[in-house]
């Protein structure tokens, strides 16, 4: 039987999706994929730490219904790790404690409690599930239980973790079909040519992106059109710009044109039984620099499992005894087994010491992990594992902190799985850390659930400070599992100091919560005292500036920092350590990509480029005019400002005729003509005008047609009221139009539309032979420098006819702020029917809704899987910079892909060092960390102060600010070689140092004693 647990309206079950809640998840699954996760029924064996990971991944993702079991009493210990216990639960059944606080992350998943006295008695009582999730159970339960579920057609996961080490395996039956093994989306290109032999090449030698045994289709192929309505062909690569498709013999010869789509096809893949599989393992591997590692813990794991079973117990923390049993039946088994393996005795050590082990980490990086493997199984979206995973973590280990039986030996704690594996004294130096948290979203809220768990600055030096100046919203939800309902609306990182507390009440009095942005602007709230006083940051940004600022103050103040960040199913980490790795801000990420102006204008080939063109005459419409009338109305000498600073003054001067002049609307039938007349311009009349100018047949100067290659020839658009991207069109933007003059639209209804639009007698249009149109972004702009030539009475005309601002008094337009997250502020709709209305002229494949929002919104794809993998990778390395260990190669960069899936794991890059020749020989210094520090001296103190060092100034500077350079006049450097350092740069720079700043930043220009440049780092001087 099961027990309910009541969650709020609306309905459970097979469910429309909501978007509001689930926008981000979306991005990473699809539709598809998402109702079918919503029709399935999930059963989580153990709520230990791993398993109600898993449970809360997986609730939030939204499956049809999650049922929980786990009978047994909570222990104290288990609240190292199991987030959603609290102390008055210890002794209560874990599933009832645990069920009703999961059932509060998701109300369209409920949740039930499995009732039954035994898993194996009767296997029926599995039929109902379509994924059956097994942690913290017997291996001999094991095989019963997924034998008979793979007999059955039932998927099942099984995970364990042991203090540092764990393990999954997945199971999914016969010919389990992946849909997307990737989750990429589909490669396409133009196509250049395709010769008689099947190879084809990229249009102007762009690579291809695909990869031998792809698929592709193609579509718009003139010579061989029988390819367009061909099945998908196979794709051998032959180069990144061209490739073969196979015998095309029958197809005829290929003249122009054409489009190639890969496709994604099925993959099939078989499982064995986990008994099958136990004996005869495949392994995915985890991390390449321990190759061996999987079928040394193949072996260590089953020993515990065979402990257990024996003994009722695992091995206790660090007991020699305990082991030397754990390392005999491992040899026995070996043998038994007839296993080619050396038992690697230190590593089955520590497999035995950490046996009870539950640490936070690790229940979030194989929660995550586990989970997605759940998602796959039901959706087919994503490759899965196939079929053991193993992985460790033992660099974590501390080594400036003794570990030994008695210090490891639980001790009435709820830190005690923690204690288990690093003993006491780590335990202490873990709770008087105080750790600075940047953001408190998806990552941050992993993150401080982490620090709670772990009893981060819980002790009486510990301080916690999250600061994040964001309030919750609805979309939030679906991956920041701290907060709920009730906290939409207020600021994120109070939410979720106050949700962490509650979780770990020894945290109260050790959290600081701010809302400021960490910033240039703030410096005087995050001042030299505060990042003094830190042990460390972590980020937990989404953007790059700020991680980029972060990185900086780090280096600075020499603190360690932890940054990380998702992309859909992607995730990485990365250690910034002092004076060992480089920093943040050492690589950089390729930049956005962009689009040509010529290809937005005129020339777009696919639906990325409408969107962006959409995204423009957004901001064109109903932003940038507001702005630009309120700056008229409220500025004196607007106009002779702006007639001086040159630029499109005629265009100004147009832009506010239009939205001030006669034409300016005073009604709603007004905004509805107006969106309409902008239909007219941009979708017929402005396509009207480039065929006028490149008509169909116009051919290049070489000789081939105009339009080919890259460029569709378009077609101009009339008007059809039942389209719904025409309709769409009028709606929303007479609904903006509206909302720049505050004119009420409660009346705007489809009736008194086509009622406006049927009187409307839209004027024909004659193209123009004086307009100018750029046929290629290699050619020069053509009206690139039309407003150099503005005639003067043209524009004064212009000018004649605005009205005076003073009788216009207090009235100003409203611009509009792009919203992509409220589906009733018309902006999403406006980008939809302008960037599909363009793909309609330029016969492009329409996108819909979803994915328009997507784009426009630039909006990052997220789901909880890879959010909570991604922190427990971090509080792994947080161990690590907690035990100040000083050799870069225990630490690990990751890079993972939870839908390949991929692991990848480095040492971090060294810091640049720097040498120079000094009076006493070379000098080394780190050209990130090191930095001469100096006291408040005089520019000629400073000069022969480094003089001594062996370095001459030839150049010194501070800001933008030039203070000194050897080429100077001596008359100049008369004044300022008595200045002292501070006085010099406040009055070069004729700005005042500010009073929270307590020293100043000078880059300087040196030659060495052998009179090369050298590089050098920064001086600080320190004021007093």
């Amino acid at each position: 039987m099961e027990t309910k647990m009541q969650v709020d309206e609306p309905a459970a079950g097979n469910h429309e999706i909501d978007e509001s809640l689930y926008s981000r998840q979306l991005y990473v699954l699809g539709h598809d994929a998402m109702k079918r996760m919503s029709a399935s029924n999930v059963l989580i064996v153990g709520l230990k730490g791993l398993g109600v990971e898993i449970a809360k991944n997986v609730a939030l993702a939204g499956v049809k219904s999650l049922t929980l079991y786990d009978p047994a009493p909570a222990q104290l210990a288990d609240l190292s790790s199991q987030f959603f216990l609290h102390t008055e639960d210890v002794g209560k059944p874990r599933a009832a404690a645990t069920a009703p606080r999961v059932a509060e992350l998701n109300a369209y998943t409920p949740v039930s409690i499995h009732e039954s006295s035994s898993l194996t008695t009767d296997l029926s009582q599995f039929d109902k599930y379509q994924v059956v999730v097994l942690t913290n159970t017997p291996l001999k339960d094991q095989l019963i239980i997924g034998d008979y579920l793979h007999k059955k057609g039932i998927y099942i996961i099984v995970a364990d973790t042991f203090g540092l080490f764990g393990s999954i395996f997945c199971d999914f039956g016969k010919q389990f079909t992946v849909v997307d093994p990737t989750g990429e989306a589909p490669v396409s290109g133009i196509v250049a040519g395709i010769d008689e032999e099947g190879l084809v090449s990229a249009l102007d030698e762009t690579r291809h992106g695909l990869e031998d045994g792809d698929y592709v289709t193609f579509t718009e192929i003139k010579g061989m059109e029988a390819l367009n309505s061909a099945e998908p062909r196979k794709v051998t690569v032959k180069g990144p710009y061209t490739f073969s498709i196979g015998d095309v013999n029958s197809l005829g010869t290929y003249t122009g044109g054409g489009i190639y789509t890969q496709v994604k096809m099925p993959k099939f893949i078989d499982f064995k039984t986990i008994s099958a599989a136990l004996k005869e393992p495949e392994f995915l591997i985890s991390d390449y620099a321990k190759f061996d590692r999987p079928q040394q813990l193949h072996v260590g794991f089953q020993t515990l499992h065979a402990f257990a079973e024996q003994h009722g117990r695992l091995p206790r923390p660090h007991n020699e005894e305990d082991y030397l049993v754990v390392s005999g039946a491992a040899k026995a088994f070996i043998k038994q087994e007839g296993l080619d393996i050396d038992l690697d005795e230190k590593l089955i050590r520590e497999v035995s010491y950490q046996a009870q082990g539950d640490l936070s980490p690790m229940s979030a990086f194989f929660g995550g992990l586990a989970a997605q493997e759940v998602l796959k199984a039901v959706s087919g979206k994503f490759t899965p594992i196939n079929q053991w995973m193993y992985f460790d973590s033992l660099e974590s280990l501390p080594t400036n902190y003794k570990r030994s039986e008695e210090l490891c030996a639980p001790t009435g704690s709820r830190y005690d799985g923690q204690i288990a594996v690093f003993g006491r004294e780590f335990q202490e130096k873990i709770a008087n850390t105080k750790e600075f948290l940047v953001g408190a979203g998806a990552i941050g809220c992993e993150m401080l659930k982490n620090w709670a768990m772990i009893g981060l600055a819980t002790g009486p030096n510990g301080r916690i400070s999250v600061t994040d100046m964001d309030s919750i919203e609805k979309s939030n939800l679906n991956r920041q599992f701290l907060f709920r309902p009730k906290d939409v609306g207020n600021l994120k990182s109070e939410a979720a100091a106050a949700a962490v507390q509650a979780m770990n009440p020894a945290l109260n009095g050790h959290i600081i919560t701010l809302r400021d942005r960490v910033g240039a602007d703030t410096e005087h709230i995050f001042n030299e005292d505060f990042w003094n006083s830190l042990d460390g940051v972590t980020n937990a940004l989404d953007n790059v500036d700020a991680r980029t600022y972060i990185d900086r103050r780090c280096v600075f103040f020499h603190k360690p920092l932890l940054e990380s960040g998702t992309l859909g199913t992607k995730g990485n980490t990365q250690v910034v350590l002092p004076y060992i790795t480089e920093s943040y801000s050492s690589s950089q990420d390729p930049p956005e990509q962009s689009f040509p102006m010529c290809t937005l204008r005129s020339f777009p080939n696919k639906i990325e480029h409408t969107i962006a063109w959409a995204r423009e005459l957004f901001e064109s419409y109903f932003v940038k005019p507001a702005e630009t009338v309120n700056l008229y109305l409220s500025q004196p000498n607007y106009i002779e400002t702006t007639l001086k600073q040159g630029g499109n003054e005629k265009a100004t001067l147009e832009t506010i005729r239009d939205y001030l002049g006669e034409d300016k609307p005073l009604s709603v039938e007004d905004c509805i003509k107006w969106a309409r007349v902008q239909f007219e311009s941009q979708f017929n009349n402005a396509i009207q005008q480039l065929l006028y100018n490149f008509p169909k047949d116009s051919t290049t100067s070489t000789g081939t047609p105009f339009w080919s290659g890259p460029k569709r020839a378009p077609d101009p658009l009339k008007f059809d009221a039942d389209n719904k991207y025409h309709w769409g069109f009028i709606v929303a933007g007479a609904n903006l139009h509206a909302f720049n003059y505050n004119i009420n639209t409660k009346d705007m209804d489809e009736t008194l539309i086509r009622k406006v639009l049927e009187n409307m007698i839209i004027p024909d249009f004659t193209p123009s032979s004086s307009v100018k149109i750029q046929a290629d972004d290699s050619e020069p702009d053509p009206n690139a420098n039309a407003s150099g030539f503005e005639d003067s009475n043209e524009l004064q005309r212009i000018t004649d006819k605005l009205p005076a601002p003073k009788t216009l008094a207090g009235f100003k337009l409203q611009p509009v702020e792009f919203e992509k997250d409220d589906d009733t502020n018309h902006h999403i709709d406006f980008i939809t029917a302008a960037s599909n209305l363009r793909a309609e002229n330029y016969k492009i494949e329409l996108a819909d809704r979803h994915k328009i929002k997507f784009i426009a919104g630039k909006i990052i794809p997220a789901i909880a899987t890879t959010t909570a993998l991604v922190t427990g990778l971090v509080i792994l390395e947080l161990y690590k910079v907690l035990d100040s260990k000083k050799d870069i190669e225990q630490y690990k960069n990751g890079f993972i892909n939870l839908a390949l899936p991929f692991f990848g794991f480095s040492e971090p890059i060294a810091s640049p060092k720097t040498v120079y020749k000094s009076h006493s020989g070379d000098v080394t210094l780190d050209k990130l960390w090191d930095r001469f520090e100096v006291s408040d001296m005089t520019l000629r103190e400073l000069i022969d102060d480094f003089e001594k060092r062996g370095l001459s100034i030839t150049m010194l500077s501070s800001g933008v600010s030039l203070l000194y350079a050897s080429f100077f006049a001596p008359s100049k450097l008369a004044d300022r070689y008595g200045q002292k350092l501070s006085e010099l740069v406040a009055s070069v720079s004729k700005k005042a140092i500010p009073e929270h700043q307590k020293n100043v930043i000078f880059e300087i220009v040196a030659e060495d004693t052998s009179g090369e440049d050298v590089e050098v780092p920064y001086i600080m001087v320190k004021l007093a």
